[in-house]
């Protein structure tokens, strides 16, 4: 995907009248955006303001919960930044001040986020300067597709690129730089799209999706989606970049120097990662024959924890691929159906039931040894990922969780595959363990 083009990615779904029907309402618009000189400034000062006043706010909120077990709210940590902290700082009030609010509001997110749910959401951590830096910008955004520019408070016309128009009001504008030095604007949109109700589950517009490494999608109906295998192609040429990164001296130019060659060829290959991942969603979810999608519901989390696949798994990026297709499912009609993840869906042969409780993962075929049917592991998978999507089988444990689809917009309801354009959780730890190894850094 190349780093010009506009992304829409969809940002939350809520309830609509008394019937239960449902409507889209915000959506992420993320686009490049090429500042003059003068704005590179100010980004860098916002961005460092904004960082400051982020991990100011978390050492507070450790130390208080650490000493006197009490917890600081996001109105407390506002008002003390406009009373304490801008008056020892004045520098602070050279930047939007509702971006250094709205950094608070993060971290107060951030925090109930992790009480809500330790196992899956990790503890809020610090800020670097060496990461992706952001800033949010909640009034005052205007975007120009006249001029193709953005203006934010503090920046006017920001040349940004914008070969798309989008319909609705603009609420807010993220900034960000990548580590490589690359520059971006998400508009939040606020929308009116209709939803359309849930389309009837058919067999015959039925499609089974079984997630794989050597290829990394199978589907029931023969189609298959080689995996590239970007990082495995590159991995030679990131080891020499790291090599020489860790042999410059720190603080000096030439380390920056081979710090940005690191970043850009780790952005190149997410890049690629997740151009692959939307063909291949776009190609299914624009398919005219298929209705329903069945797939997997994949412990991507455990897998990793394999050390001999972990870096497979990761560059197969299994989590991504469905999140992208659940959206997509969504916007275009199909019905999204995920499986319990300890169906034997390879060990079932498709053709008589039969468990095959000794099959290996170095197996790729298998011979039932009750009818003698022989089967590809991949694709016999995918038949009976779309028979447990549609009818649970005895031998199954999980239970089938339909996901809240179909959603979609003005758009029609039978989409061709021709002329259509593409369209685009962290191990949970305790409070005091997170809190210690924070402090002590």
């Amino acid at each position: 995907m190349a780093a010009a083009d506009i992304c829409l990615s969809l940002r939350a779904i809520c309830s609509g009248d008394s019937l239960g029907s449902l409507r889209i309402i915000m959506c992420i618009w993320s686009l490049s955006v090429y500042p003059a000189d003068e704005q590179r400034v100010l980004f860098a000062e916002t961005f460092g303001c904004c960082r400051f006043v982020y991990n100011w706010a978390l050492n507070l909120k450790i130390t208080a919960y650490k000493e006197r077990k009490e917890t600081l709210g996001n109105v407390y940590l506002t008002n003390l930044m406009k009373s304490e902290l801008k008056a020892e700082h004045e520098w602070l009030s050279e930047v939007n001040s509702q971006s250094l609010q709205s950094a608070l509001r993060n971290l107060d997110t951030a925090y109930i986020n992790f009480f809500r749910n330790t196992k899956a959401v990790g503890f809020p951590r610090f800020k670097s300067r060496k990461d992706r830096q952001s800033f949010l910008c909640p009034q005052h955004c205007r975007v120009d597709f006249e001029k193709e520019t953005i203006t934010i408070p503090k920046a006017k016309d920001i040349p940004a690129v914008l070969h798309r128009n989008f319909k609705g009001t603009v609420k807010t504008v993220t900034v960000s730089m990548t580590p490589s030095g690359k520059y971006f604007a998400s508009v939040l949109v606020d929308t009116a799209i209709q939803v359309l109700p849930p389309i009837r589950v058919q067999v015959d517009t039925a499609l089974g999706i079984d997630l794989g490494i050597k290829s990394l999608a199978v589907c029931s109906d023969g189609r298959t989606f080689d995996n590239p295998k970007n990082l495995q192609k590159s991995l030679g040429r990131l080891k020499l970049l790291q090599k020489r990164l860790s042999r410059k001296q720190k603080g000096s130019s030439n380390r920056n120097k081979a710090r940005i060659r690191v970043a850009r060829l780790q952005e190149y290959i997410a890049n690629s990662r997740k151009d692959n991942l939307h063909k291949i969603t776009h190609a299914l979810t624009h398919d005219s024959q298929v209705r329903t999608i069945c797939m997997e519901d994949l412990n991507v989390k455990g897998m990793q924890r394999n050390h001999h696949l972990a870096q497979a798994v990761g560059d197969a990026s299994f989590g991504m691929f469905l999140t992208l297709l659940e959206y997509k499912c969504s916007w275009y009609g199909v019905n999204l159906i995920k499986t319990g993840r300890f169906a034997p869906s390879s060990k079932t042969c498709g053709k008589c039931g039969h468990v095959y409780k000794g099959l290996k993962l170095s197996e790729r075929s298998w011979t039932c040894p009750k009818c003698g049917t022989h089967h590809d592991r991949d694709f016999n998978a995918a038949c009976n990922i779309k028979e447990f999507g549609l009818k649970a089988l005895p031998t199954e444990r999980g239970k089938v969780k339909p996901v809240d689809c179909p959603l979609v917009d003005d758009r029609p309801r039978i989409l061709k595959s021709n002329g259509r354009k593409k369209q685009e959780k962290r191990g949970g730890i305790g409070f005091f363990e997170a809190a210690k190894s924070l402090v002590l850094r």
